[in-house]
């Protein structure tokens, strides 16, 4: 029998990886950027400087680095068929026969039980938004990720659990505009991948993934247009709102929001490179100039935030 050409031209190409090797590859370290959403609460909490809130949101990080991981594996093995037929996903361990179901299984079961367990060491509430989150992520993907528009809605929503997560695990309150700003964020990012997806497949597409035969590249690009507006807004807007001036004592964060404008823009000039494919995780963390407009962000609003405590050191050290 003739093998079909992706897989033998997947062979050829694809040198063997070991078990652990391919296990690692599975579990998708680079999409772990995603999870950094959960950090968030920590920079405008103004928790930054208290090393036991750090501690505690780090492990909040890991948590869901595990939980999603192991999610991962668990999508892996529900879609190796279909991956088998996408130009870049036929190369996952298990689509290519790397990894075997058995340890997949054993490697997913093992993951959600250390994640869990760290959890219920967070507290209850943190453990019962782990638990959300896992079973969203299971329901997206053998269900939910059928269903146009929705789909995308429910990868935001597992971002913004992610923020509320952050922010029970150090105890503070998240800011509503906190919450509405990431989920337009995380929006935004889901359908561009979309866009990427219809893209990179062309009229393969709808034979890998259903739901793309309901979206059009023109239809994307006006709701990328949208999503990306309304995320710059309700970020300023966030800024300068009373609640937020009233906390940090400033309205100078409004000045950041230039690198908030780059980045969303460079991301948008990014994606509309079909070579950087589907996969908003790698393109964050390959492209330099984005790389520093997150780095410039931070630093930006940790001086403005922080501006009290850097000057008591200042101080100190004089």
């Amino acid at each position: 029998m003739i093998q079909p050409t992706s897989t033998v031209s997947a062979e050829i190409s694809m040198p063997r990886r070991g078990t652990l090797r391919a296990l690692l590859v599975s579990m998708r370290p680079h999409q772990w950027t995603k999870n950094l959403f959960v950090l968030a609460p920590l920079l405008f909490g103004q928790k930054l400087s208290d090393a036991a809130a750090v501690g505690w949101a780090l492990l909040a990080f890991v948590v869901f680095c595990l939980i999603a991981s192991a999610l991962y594996i668990i999508n892996d093995l529900a879609d190796a068929e279909a991956d088998r037929a996408h130009p870049e996903k036929r190369f996952r361990p298990i689509a290519s026969g790397e990894l075997t179901t058995s340890l997949a299984v054993t490697a997913a079961a093992g993951l959600l039980a250390v994640a869990f367990g760290l959890a219920t060491i967070i507290g209850w509430q943190f453990l019962a938004l782990a638990v959300c989150y896992g079973m969203l992520t299971f329901g997206y993907s053998f269900a939910v990720k059928h269903v146009v528009i929705l789909d995308c809605m429910t990868i935001a929503t597992g971002f913004v659990l992610r923020v509320v997560g952050g922010a029970v695990a150090i105890k503070v309150m998240p800011t509503h505009w906190l919450i509405v700003c990431a989920f337009l964020l995380a929006l935004y990012l889901a359908f561009a991948k979309r866009r990427q997806e219809l893209l990179l497949l062309t009229a393969s597409a709808h034979a890998h993934r259903q739901v793309l035969g309901e979206y059009s590249v023109a239809y994307l690009e006006q709701v990328n247009n949208i999503l990306v507006g309304a995320t710059i807004v309700c970020y300023t807007l966030y800024t300068v709102a009373p609640e937020t001036v009233a906390r940090f004592g400033t309205d100078k964060l409004i000045y950041g929001t230039i690198f908030v404008v780059y980045g969303m823009l460079r991301y948008m000039v990014l994606t509309h490179k079909t070579e950087n494919g589907g996969n908003p995780s790698k393109v964050l963390i390959s492209d330099k100039p984005l790389l520093l407009a997150i780095l410039g962000w931070g630093i930006y609003n940790g001086l403005v935030i922080y501006r009290g405590v850097l000057a008591a050191l200042w101080e100190r050290w004089q």
